[in-house]
């Protein structure tokens, strides 16, 4: 049975958010499940990979003062093979 944070139960109050407390609730004690940050990390190197790609394909088309007319091709490869190797390790995580 799921308590709000200003309910007494069993004689012990119990502190903390109604998520907090959910999430306790369904016997995990994590907030989001214990696979959260896999699920985080496929997020993040997804988009690392996608943003770094797409910067590469699809330069701006009209550029402001200062800005770079296209991405650096050497660091944003870089930065979309560390997002390959993070989404790869995450799917398979999630898969094992």
């Amino acid at each position: 049975m799921l308590c709000r944070w200003w309910e007494v139960k069993a004689g012990a109050v119990h502190l903390g958010s109604p998520l907090t407390l959910a999430a306790q609730g369904s016997g995990s004690g994590l907030l989001g499940g214990p696979g959260l940050i896999v699920w985080i990390v496929l997020a993040l190197g997804g988009a690392m990979l996608v943003g770094n790609v797409m910067a590469l394909l699809r330069p701006p088309t009209r550029t402001r003062e200062g800005e770079l007319a296209r991405a650096p091709v050497a660091r944003s490869a870089a930065m979309a093979a560390i997002g390959a190797v993070a989404a790869i390790w995450a799917l398979a995580s999630l898969v094992t």
